[in-house]
């Protein structure tokens, strides 16, 4: 509900009445005028009072002035003069001899009121959409100032009416490519107060090309060299981006980080930056930053930080890094900026940590920034971002944080002295008289073994010399050493956060740290007494100190075994006052602003107490210590069995890990190989397509010359009576003779080939009469072949007939060697009987035998000639079948020949005419030509010379 405008206006005092009186005639005329000018006189009056009797005429003229707008379209100037009116009315851009003390808040109230009447009619926005989309000066300047007002006093309201209302934002950015400067400065402006807090119109605005259009204007302008109209440009992108993944993404995907890289080019002389340069870069970084925030979604990040990479804006971010003259504010800046772009992201860290800073001799950047972060004299905020920076640089960067720790350890340290490393320089900050330093330095330290046992393990073997004379003491001693001399309450809060992220998953630290026999003493002492509440923060982080040193026990030390640690803990705190204790941490005001967002920012360096990782250990331990101290020996022997177990289950998923990942390198490396072999597959294919398009080129170019050729001789023949002889005839005598000597030599050849062909045909005939006496051909004709397959045919019979009659003797003297074989069997026992008789007559036994003998031999030579005459027969058949190939072979040999000469005779034919066309074409151009027949002619007579000189000699 709208509210009474008056009651604003109470504490002013009231315009005379002549002033009221004259308002509400204006108003009349406006209202009741036929004529258009005077309604105009009327409104610019209105205009002129609106700016000092705003109340007033805000009441009176408002209603009256929509109507105006609604229904004098067609004049511009009123209509102008009606916006001014309402913008005047509605605006909180008041005068300065009118900023009173209390006027202000009234103004506001006064501006918000008059908003929501005029929007409570939802067309009012409507048609000053409309107006908006004019062109004439007049209306579209004061409509889109009127409109940013609305915005301004009821933004959520104004945005839903023009969210609902058809192509409304779409027509709003068409301002941005107005001609007139004022108005797409205008435009801007309102384009800021459209899009504040609405991701739905923000989606919108970025989809209609605003980004292209924006950093346009910011080209044009200058860059960061440019004015006030570039920083509206970074505020209004940074509404667009600020907590909206979409249109990050869109802003990624259309490749406009790449157009950011110009913003940061600086030169050599950084001396003498304008207010409004060193405004503008610094919005800039901003909208760096918010595309790589740590709070946005991990993929867009990783993914914007390595597009920030490969278009080289981390290089150019670096570049500002080691500048000289930049100035403070900018440079503290840019290192938050270059620590969220590199937060994370290995090929970003590993290129930072290569930076060197233009030094004599070239040192680390690293090296240099953490020289300014343990340097006390350096401002406060640079020192945080440098904190930030070396945060951001370890953060899942297990290769960063070995090449720290490596700095610490003796094997690496540099004998020579003559360059600082990381590590001293953070030992130096750790154990200095600043208490910041020895804060920054701590969790600097700690960041460098976050997650890391190995490292853990790694710093124990670090010693310090503490002064001459006496032995070296390690980190660990060294840090307990300053922690029981009672010093500030900021140091032994980081070196606190420091041993509890040190000793935490890490038994032998433990054990190191237990070995000491004065540690416990001291933080039971520390837990037990009753301190004030600046010491509560210290005594929370005792407790939760020695609750890691129950839970991460490995029981080696018998006297420090976790059973007796609890009982110390029973009998000399108390487990609920231990509980309590531990609950200091999480209660506290500065723990619960740590918590928020990575990047340490302190309103003082009092408030520096916590770091947001070591926020995330406290929440992960504070429970388990919880429970730990209330645990009974068997439940801790059962608990170390499942712990077992876990690690040996862990040991298995690394072991499976570790070869998921060389299957995932080797399909990669399968992956490009297959990539490989394609892209070169594509090429030989192009090529392949190219070499076919060339090819079918050169046949079109070959099939269009023969149709040219074709149609020159049509054309020549038909009108070869017009030709002159010119210097072009000249030439195409000139071609045409080329050519008769080409159709020459072809025919030369051809003949050539004929004759080839015709001896060829005279091979193949003599060899057909050569295939045997029987075969009689005439020029392998058709009725030769019908005779030598007769005769074949009668003497196949005739054999059949000699081989039935052989058959039949064969069957005939088999029939009596039968008969002769059982007279044999017969005649053996006359034999066996007559033995004394055969005897008595040898040579009856002789003949017998003889003639057996002779019937034997006889059977024999018949089964013999039976098996040749077989013999024969198979011959003869495979003689008649190669007889019948041959004949075929010949016939299409035959066939062939005949196909090629009738060939030969048609070219020759068409050379003929050819070439006696081309003696024609020749003769009519008046060249002299020959005859073949006096060519003929005349070598026959030359023959003959040759032969009676032959004969004379």
């Amino acid at each position: 509900r709208s509210r009474c405008p008056c009651a604003a206006a109470r504490p002013r005092s009231a315009p005379p009445p002549p002033v009221r009186l004259q308002i509400q005639k204006l108003c009349d005329r406006v209202a009741s005028s036929t004529l258009l000018d005077d309604r105009r006189d009327a409104v610019r009056a209105l205009k002129s009072l609106s700016k000092k009797y705003r109340l007033e005429v805000g009441i009176q003229a408002m209603e009256h002035l929509i109507h105006v707008l609604q229904t004098d379209r067609s004049d511009s100037e009123i209509i102008g003069y009606a916006l001014d009116t309402l913008y005047n009315v509605i605006s909180n851009d008041l005068e300065e001899e009118e900023q009173e003390e209390n006027l202000p808040k009234q103004a506001d109230d006064l501006g918000s009121q008059f908003t929501e009447i005029f929007i409570k009619q939802q067309e009012n926005v409507t048609l000053l959409l409309t107006l908006v989309e004019e062109f004439d000066f007049h209306v579209r300047w004061p409509g889109v100032k009127l409109l940013t007002s609305l915005l301004k006093q009821q933004g959520p309201q104004v945005q839903q009416i023009i969210l609902v209302s058809p192509m409304g934002v779409s027509r709003l950015m068409d301002l941005l490519a107005d001609s007139r400067e004022v108005i797409r400065n205008d435009g801007v402006l309102l384009l800021q107060q459209l899009t504040k807090s609405n991701a739905a119109i923000q989606k919108i605005v970025a989809f209609e090309n605003a980004f292209e259009r924006l950093l346009d204007i910011i080209t044009e302008e200058g860059n960061s060299d440019g004015g006030i109209v570039v920083e509206d440009c970074l505020l209004l992108l940074q509404n667009l981006l600020k907590n909206n993944n979409s249109n990050q993404n869109f802003f990624k995907e259309g490749s406009y980080i790449q157009r950011m890289k110009p913003w940061f080019e600086v030169g050599d002389d950084n001396c003498g930056w304008s207010a409004q340069k060193v405004t503008n870069l610094h919005l800039m970084l901003q909208l760096v930053r918010v595309l790589v925030s740590p709070t946005n979604p991990p993929g867009a990040t990783s993914s914007c930080q390595k597009a920030m990479f490969h278009c080289g804006l981390l290089q150019q971010l670096c570049t500002i890094l080691m500048a000289t003259g930049v100035p403070a504010d900018i440079l503290t800046e840019t290192i938050n900026t270059v620590s969220e772009v590199i937060r994370g992201c290995q090929i970003n860290q590993d290129y930072f940590a290569s930076v060197n800073a233009p030094s004599n001799p070239p040192r680390p950047a690293i090296v240099v920034l953490l020289m300014s972060m343990v340097n006390e004299r350096q401002p406060f905020v640079l020192r945080c971002a440098v904190l930030y920076c070396f945060q951001c640089f370890l953060y899942k960067n297990q290769k960063g944080q070995g090449e720290i720790v490596s700095t610490l350890l003796p094997s690496t340290i540099d004998a020579t002295g003559n360059s600082v490393s990381a590590g001293q320089l953070l030992c130096g900050g750790l154990f200095s008289t600043d208490s910041l330093s020895n804060w920054c330095a701590a969790v600097a330290l700690a960041h460098a073994l976050q997650e890391n046992a190995t490292l853990k393990e790694q710093l124990l073997r670090v010693q310090l010399a503490t002064s001459i004379g006496n032995p070296p003491v390690s980190l660990l001693q060294q840090c307990t050493n300053i922690l029981s001399q009672g010093s500030k309450v900021q140091t032994r809060v980081g070196l606190l956060m420091l041993l509890c992220t040190w000793l935490s998953n890490c038994s032998i630290a433990v054990t190191h740290f237990l070995h000491n026999p004065a540690n416990i003493p001291f933080l039971t002492g520390q837990i037990a007494e009753n301190l004030g509440e600046e010491e509560q923060l210290v005594q929370g982080l005792c407790a939760l100190l020695l609750g890691i040193s129950i839970y991460y026990n490995d029981n080696s030390l018998e006297n420090y075994r976790k059973e007796k640690l609890k009982q110390l803990i029973e009998k000399r705190i108390g487990r609920e006052n231990f509980i309590e204790k531990l609950g200091f941490i999480s209660k506290h005001e500065l723990y619960s602003r740590a918590a928020q967002k990575p990047q340490p920012s302190f309103s003082s360096p009092d408030h520096m107490m916590f770091d947001h990782e070591f926020t995330k250990l406290v929440k992960e331990l504070e429970g388990v210590i919880s429970k730990a101290i209330y645990k009974s020996s068997e439940e801790d022997k059962k608990e170390e069995e499942v712990k077992k177990t876990l690690e040996q289950h862990d040991n298995i998923v690394t072991h499976y890990k570790k070869v998921i990942r060389e299957q995932d390198q080797e399909l990669e490396e399968l992956k490009q190989q297959v990539n490989t072999l394609k892209s070169q597959n594509e090429q030989l294919q192009a090529t392949v397509t190219q070499q076919v398009s060339q090819i079918q080129q050169h046949k079109d170019q070959y099939n269009l010359l023969k149709v040219q050729l074709g149609k020159d001789n049509q054309h020549h023949n038909s009108h070869g009576e017009t030709f002159q002889m010119n210097g072009i005839q000249v030439e195409e005598v000139s071609k045409l003779k080329e050519e008769l000597e080409e159709w020459k030599n072809k025919h030369e050849l051809l003949q050539g080939q004929l004759r080839e062909k015709d001896s060829v045909i005279e091979k193949l005939k003599s060899s057909q009469l050569e295939m045997g006496t029987t075969e009689q051909s005439s020029q392998t004709s058709k009725s030769g072949a019908s005779e030598l397959n007769n005769e074949l045919q009668k003497e196949l019979e005739t054999l059949r007939s000699q081989i039935q009659l052989q058959s039949t003797e064969i069957s005939k003297l088999q029939s009596e060697n039968q008969k002769l074989q059982l007279m044999n069997a017969a005649a053996d026992p006359v034999l066996g009987d007559c033995g004394a008789t055969a005897a008595k007559n040898p040579e009856v036994e002789g003949r017998l035998l003889q003639e057996v003998k002779e019937l034997k031999n006889e059977v024999k030579a018949l089964s013999e000639e039976k098996a040749s005459l077989k013999q024969h027969l198979d011959s003869s058949n495979s003689t008649v079948a190669i007889l019948q190939d041959q004949k075929s072979k010949l016939q299409q040999e035959v066939a062939e020949s005949k196909k090629e000469q009738d060939d030969l005779l048609v070219l020759l034919a068409d050379q003929d005419q050819k070439l006696s066309a081309l003696k024609n074409k020749l003769k009519e151009l008046g060249e002299p030509v020959e005859d073949e027949d006096d060519i003929e002619s005349g070598d026959q007579a030359d023959e003959d010379e040759d032969g009676e000189e032959e004969e004379q000699d």
